[in-house]
């Protein structure tokens, strides 16, 4: 009995060392991630990219038979065509919002003389003189090096991801070369396929509620006036990809748009009202049963996820915030020392939730996916 008590109070301090091991090396991992951020960030959008592309290309096989040869080659070009179409809606409004910007200046001087009026101010703010106090060519470094950080980054995603779809046919010989064993090789494609549901389900909700969100708001946008609809539906629709707070941020620009554009802050007000009103139903109500179980992943951890990436990464981060949420939950529910991590990530401390359930359904596919962790 002595020899248990004392191989028990040895245990305390080895189990501290381990979570003390488990938080350096987290901070370290994100320090890593942070300093590598130019490299990284255009390789995981790709292989982000990728993932899209290899279920649209299932889809495409599935519902679409006469497409089946050319399913990959076809959903590649429909993704490409679909952000080419995003980035040529913005360019081409942004041509238009220039040629009105003598009416927009004129307009911003009104608003801004009837609220000097109406707080008593002395000497009335013009745009003239509140561009000549903020000094934009002091901010024109900045704005330059992040044009040219997303164009580069750009580019290397296309490179990537051109280099990925080409070696993707190798990845089946080298899963069996990395994992020789039948069992490894059945738990690495096990920690692929999670992944893989994991990231195709945030896409498809993510896509799904952004329509709803967006044709709602076009509706909204066109019965009070606003002007450029497309353009607004355009950047509602991608900063609904940014969870918890990105659909909420993405309709007030053209709210700010419409102090600009409206005579009248009873149209304002109601935009603004109607917008939030779209947002707040769709994303409680609707999002929620699609969603369902498919991520299990916990709102808090969703919020926290998304000021990590965000901080580590800025907007590139802040987009894929959730998918690497649910690839680490993943990972980290495959190993005893890590799966209790993995249960603060989850929704309902199940991670294994979702593929437990279909391993007792009985289905061949899914039969090998209730394994306990590894050591």
């Amino acid at each position: 009995m002595a020899g248990v008590t004392a191989g028990g109070d040895g245990s305390k301090p080895f189990k501290a060392l381990q979570i003390a091991g488990i938080v350096t090396a987290t901070i370290l991992t994100g320090f890593a991630l942070w300093a590598l951020g130019r490299i990284l960030e255009p390789f995981v959008l790709a292989l982000f990219l990728l993932i899209m592309i290899d279920g649209l290309a299932r889809a495409i096989r599935n519902h679409a038979p006469v497409l089946r040869p050319a399913a990959l080659p076809a959903a590649f070009a429909l993704i490409v065509a679909a952000f080419g179409l995003a980035l040529w809606f913005i360019v081409d409004n942004a041509t238009a919002f220039a040629g009105e910007s003598a009416a927009y200046t004129a307009r911003i001087n009104a608003l801004l003389e009837a609220g000097a009026h109406r707080f008593g101010l002395a000497v009335t703010p013009t745009t003239t003189s509140l561009i000549h106090t903020l000094n934009p060519a002091r901010y024109a470094g900045a704005l330059a090096g992040a044009v040219s950080h997303f164009a580069e980054g750009a580019i290397f995603v296309l490179i990537y991801l051109g280099f990925l779809t080409a070696s993707r046919r190798g990845f089946s010989a080298k899963a069996r070369e990395l994992f020789p064993a039948e069992p490894e090789r059945a738990e690495a494609e096990r920690i692929f396929e999670r992944v893989r549901r994991g990231v195709e389900s945030y896409i498809w909700v993510q896509t799904v509620v952004g329509v709803i969100i967006t044709a709602a708001s076009a509706v909204l946008m066109l019965a009070t006036g606003l002007t450029h609809v497309p353009f607004w539906c355009v950047i509602i629709f991608l900063a609904n990809y940014i969870p918890a707070i990105g659909a909420a941020i993405g309709v007030l620009f053209p709210v700010a748009f419409g102090l600009v554009e409206f005579d009248s802050l009873t149209r304002v007000l109601v935009l603004l009202a109607g917008l939030e009103a779209i947002h707040f139903a769709v994303s409680h109500i609707v999002q929620p049963r699609m969603q369902g179980r498919s991520l299990n992943v916990d709102p808090i951890v969703v919020l926290l996820a998304l000021a990590f990436w965000g901080v580590v990464w800025g907007v590139v981060g802040a987009f894929l915030s959730t998918p690497l949420t649910v690839m680490a939950m993943a990972i980290l529910a495959e190993f005893e020392s890590t799966r209790p991590l993995a249960v603060l990530l989850s929704s309902d401390g199940k991670p294994y939730a979702d593929l437990e359930a279909e391993a007792s359904a009985g289905s061949p596919a899914s039969a090998p996916l209730a394994r306990p962790a590894r050591r």
